[in-house]
């Protein structure tokens, strides 16, 4: 699991809306735009405020963290998964699979790690298509030898037909709040 109280450094956009959001009838409010975006680190969905002139796209990189930041204003704070706009939602599949292929080691190590989340289940049981007959098998193949990758995973544990699409619909499951348990998303 994550610390929590570390923040997100940087964030990928899902959507960039340029003169805000089309629903927003609040008299007297001036519109500004908005960046939807979701944290490379943690899997944040944050809502941003750019600075003036700064035009962004979909799968953009942006700095969020602490300090000068060249292309963002402020946050404006967290963003509900039910929030997104429709390009958001169309984006995040793929940002995520990016995200989780880029940094393949973490999610390696959750497979190398992963242990029990109570005396009747295990972490890897909650993940998709994954029950106690594959976490055990999962749990044996790491025994003999740690993995390496996602290949190896992939090679050595049958019911592993594809383990970075697992990670990444879980990902997308712990955005939606389907489950109560969080192995990847910032609650």
């Amino acid at each position: 699991m994550q610390n929590q109280r570390a923040r997100e450094e940087y964030g990928i956009v899902l959507d960039f809306l340029q003169h805000g959001y089309a629903d927003d009838s609040r008299p007297l409010h001036k519109k500004e735009p908005i960046v939807q975006v979701i944290g490379k680190e943690f899997f944040t969905l944050l809502e941003l405020v750019p600075l003036p002139n700064v035009k962004l796209k979909p799968s953009d990189e942006v700095y969020i963290g602490e300090g000068k930041r060249d292309q963002i204003s402020y946050i404006k704070g967290a963003l509900w998964e039910k929030r997104l706009t429709q390009t958001a939602r169309n984006e995040l599949p793929f940002i995520v699979e990016k995200i989780v292929s880029a940094n393949e080691t973490k999610f390696i190590d959750f497979f190398n790690k992963a242990g029990p989340i109570s005396l009747r289940a295990h972490q890897l049981e909650i993940l998709p298509g994954v029950g106690k007959k594959h976490a055990t098998e999962i749990i044996k193949a790491r025994e003999e030898k740690l993995f390496e990758n996602f290949d190896d995973i992939k090679t050595r544990v049958t019911a592993m037909s594809n383990p970075k699409k697992t990670i990444v619909q879980r990902i997308l499951e712990e955005l939606e709040g389907k489950d109560r348990f969080r192995l990847f998303v910032r609650a």
